[in-house]
Formats: C-alpha cells, structure tokens, sequence
C-alpha cells in the first residue's frame, strides 16, 4: 500500500483521487504508526513552509519522515512536499526544514513579464535518462505547476529534472530512494498520471530487491 500523508495541509484529495483512477491501492494516514503497513509514502503539500514544517512536528511526521528515507524505503514529495526537504526556505527563514537534502528554497526574482507565483504548464527537461520515474514520458513533456519558489540543491547530481521559467531551475530530484517534484503529477494529466503509475511500479521493485 502506498501512504499519502495528511499532517493538517496538503493536496490530499487530488492525489488521492489520482491514484484511485489509476486503481492503485493508496490510503490517506494521519499518523506515524499508520507508516509501518506502507511500502512507499507520498509527502504533498500546498502553502506555506513554515506551516508545513510547524504542522509535521506537530503531527509527529517529521522524525517520521527522516527515518522512512534514512531506511531506504521509497518517498515521493510532491511541491511543499520536495521544498520541506531541503534545509531551509527564504519563505520562512527561521524554521528549519527537514534536511534530508542539502540546499536552499529560494524565491523566485524575475522580470515584471513574469508572474509569480509561477501557476500554469511548463516543460520540464530530464536531467537523469535511467530515472525510472521518467519511464514512457517524452523529454520536455508539460506538467502543472503553482509556486513562488524553487529549490536551489547543493548537490547538483540528485536533480532528476530542470524547468525555465526565466531562469533553468530544479523542478524535481531523484537520490536513491527519493523522488521528489516541484509540478503537481496528480493535476498533469497523461505525463502525471504515468508518473504515478511510475512511481508505484519502482516501488514494487524497490521492495523485491
């Protein structure tokens, strides 16, 4: 079973329904136990850093988190879900992130042509050919994305994925267990619903070997 984790925010419904059409067996958990019965879990998220971070510690999910990836097991963050796993945010400058990933989320600073947040479909180039998340979706395939700020790695081998919106930036990541996007593959048609369908298949495999 795949878990999508509901730790107060989140858009749980559309991943939800996303996996359902799919007929992928996923459920909604609203606590760490709930984790131990899951292969793989999705980590989404819509709003602010600061509350996204606020709300996983208060909801125990944080540690949680850590641990599920330092074990190996297969994670996807979706949007929020990929920012709260750098280190910090210019959102909330305070409030540490989980710091799975080393790196900053940086706000966007770009021409007066450009609106941000960032809310339509755009393109993203795949930067790792062999990442399995990526099967049968065409280089420069359109997914839909909402967002003021974009995650800036340190590490620049784990991104799995940049986008140009005035400038080339991270739109997703790939690090051995750890899948993460800055679009929304629940809101992205054809391409997000084989991402998903993606995602499940490497966790099969990820749990057999």
């Amino acid at each position: 079973m795949i878990g999508i984790i509901d730790y107060g925010m989140g858009n749980l419904g559309s991943v939800s329904n996303a996996f359902r059409f799919l007929e992928i067996n996923a459920k909604i958990i609203t606590k760490k136990e709930e984790m131990d019965r899951c292969k793989s879990v999705v980590l989404p998220g819509v709003g602010a850093f600061g509350d996204c971070m606020n709300h996983l510690v208060e909801h125990d999910f944080a540690e949680a988190i850590i641990n599920w990836v330092q074990a190996g097991k297969p994670l996807l963050g979706i949007c929020l879900g990929l920012q709260v796993l750098f280190e910090s945010s210019d959102e909330s400058p305070n409030i540490p992130g989980l710091g799975i990933l080393s790196g900053t989320v940086n706000r966007f600073d770009l021409p007066a042509d450009l609106k941000v947040p960032q809310i339509g479909w755009n393109r993203v180039q795949q930067t790792q050919p062999d990442c399995p998340l990526f099967n049968e979706i065409d280089d420069d395939a359109f997914f839909y994305l909402v967002h003021s700020f974009y995650v800036a790695p340190t590490q620049p081998d784990i991104i799995a994925g940049t986008t140009d919106y005035g400038i080339d930036y991270c739109s997703c990541v790939w690090k051995d267990n750890l899948f993460a996007t800055q679009f929304h593959p629940e809101k992205s048609q054809a391409n997000g619903l084989q991402m998903l369908k993606n995602f499940n298949a490497w966790t099969k495999n990820r749990n057999r070997n």
